[in-house]
């Protein structure tokens, strides 16, 4: 039996790690991704990497970010947006928990956001610097919310909107954190997978029920009883349908790799997903390679072990 110890674990090694195998290839289109079995940290031969001066089993700003949420929420003991917001623009200038503090990779909008925010716009406005903007820089740092609240699912999906609104103000991001967020909890309690989103949809139905506003995001941008077909891209509803797809894989290193092998956005798929699906598999499901030589690994321990402390 898996326990909530295990999975809590897998869940942050496993976005980790989906990141840093996503790096080499992202951008890349599906055509050009090696096949399958040969997409590793270390890309075969031939392969032309996006980031040729990164070493292999580095994560990129998704990791990052999520670091800088799991870091924020440890020493406040809640989701203050300020100083949130505050980590994730020293991740931007100095590289705060990016390996070797070199920040290789940032989407548009969320560097857009954060130079609005070090110009004094408030963080619960500086997402709105692209009012329809919908990328997926917002859901691919949120799990660290989900592994480490405690409080009800309204408080949960409150959190979720508040830490997307620094970056992704628009509130089809918003609804995507709530959604997986919740997705990732029924996750944490052992509920398969499909059965764990179908419970989210509903409790996050209940929860729009007197907002409309939301509500019609849910319904009618993330259509959540459509079959999930996902093409690995940067939008974010995109990126949870992708994410639905890819969990019917049987095993985790399964899923990082078809997520990886559907090209494009790899790297944050395979962060999305990956997390879902360790959490989903626990930690004995990491594979052990891919955990030893992830780089800078001793210093996302002990942020582990802090937060493993806490909710236990």
């Amino acid at each position: 039996m898996i326990t909530r110890m295990d999975r809590v674990k897998g869940g942050f090694w496993g976005l980790l790690i989906g990141d840093a195998l996503g790096v080499p290839y992202e951008f890349h289109s599906a055509a050009k991704i090696p096949p399958v079995e040969q997409v590793e940290f270390e890309p075969p031969k031939g392969f032309s990497r996006t980031y040729p001066g990164i070493k292999p089993g580095t994560w990129s700003d998704d990791g990052a970010q999520a670091l800088c949420l799991l870091d924020s929420l440890l020493t406040c003991g809640k989701l203050d947006i300020y100083d949130f917001a505050k980590r994730l623009l020293a991740w931007y200038e100095n590289g705060m928990w990016a390996v070797d503090n070199d920040v290789f990779d940032c989407g548009c909008q969320t560097g857009e956001a954060l130079n609005a925010f070090r110009m004094g716009v408030s963080p619960r406005e500086s997402g709105m610097v692209r009012p329809e903007g919908k990328g997926n820089g917002s859901l691919m740092r949120v799990l660290p919310l989900a592994l480490w609240h405690r409080g009800s699912d309204s408080d949960l999906v409150r959190d979720a909107h508040a830490q997307s609104v620094i970056t992704h103000g628009h509130p089809c991001n918003q609804v995507c954190c709530a959604l997986y967020c919740l997705w990732a909890r029924n996750l944490l309690y052992g509920i398969q997978h499909e059965d764990a989103f179908g419970k989210a949809v509903s409790v996050l139905r209940d929860v729009y029920r007197n907002n409309e506003f939301y509500l019609k995001e849910l319904e009618w941008s993330l259509r959540p009883d459509d079959e999930a077909v996902g093409t690995g891209t940067g939008y974010v509803v995109d990126s949870i349908r992708s994410a639905r797809m890819l969990l019917s894989n049987e095993s985790y290193e399964q899923v990082v790799k078809s997520a990886v092998a559907l090209g494009n956005d790899t790297d944050t798929t395979a962060a999305i997903v990956g997390g879902l699906a360790g959490i989903r598999d626990g930690m004995e499901a990491i594979p052990v390679r891919w955990l030893q030589s992830l780089r800078e690994r001793d210093k996302a321990q002990g942020l582990l072990d802090m937060l493993l402390n806490v909710i236990e």
